[in-house]
């Protein structure tokens, strides 16, 4: 299916990718499609005009590959912001990257570090979201 028909199928949906590399993206698209990533958060100095658009309970977004390939479709049920460190072990979990909430500190900490950078207090827009469509890879 292209972009083009999953627009028209799911009105007002925004297009984004998981992760900052092909590796990551492609890993983390794989957790999603598993049921084991049900979870995803960002920093919220990423989200707003000329930024990211940010996520709304209830509209379906499309997820789309390394290479710009629609990959996933997700609605989202619940975003939050929370402060980096007071995120707690049952978001940070059901982000399915990390076994521990220790382990997703330390990956998300190396993340923003990577992607204009990180703080104990920075803010984070925490979202939560179902699997709506997943689509054929390499579609």
């Amino acid at each position: 299916m292209t972009l083009s028909e999953l627009t028209e199928r799911y009105p007002g949906a925004e297009t984004f990718r998981f992760g900052d590399s092909e590796a990551l993206s492609s890993r983390l698209l794989s957790l999603v499609r598993s049921g084991r990533k049900r979870a995803t958060c960002g920093a919220l100095r990423d989200f707003g005009p000329g930024g990211e658009v940010r996520p709304s309970v209830g509209r379906c977004d499309i997820a789309l590959d390394w290479h710009g390939n629609p990959a996933i479709v997700v609605r989202t049920i619940d975003v939050k912001e929370c402060r980096f460190c007071d995120v707690d072990a049952d978001f940070a979990l059901a982000e399915g990257e990390n076994e521990t909430l220790d382990g997703w500190r330390r990956d998300h900490r190396d993340y923003f570090e990577r992607n204009g950078g990180w703080s104990e207090d920075m803010q984070l827009l925490c979202e939560r979201f179902e699997v709506v469509e997943v689509l054929e890879r390499g579609a």
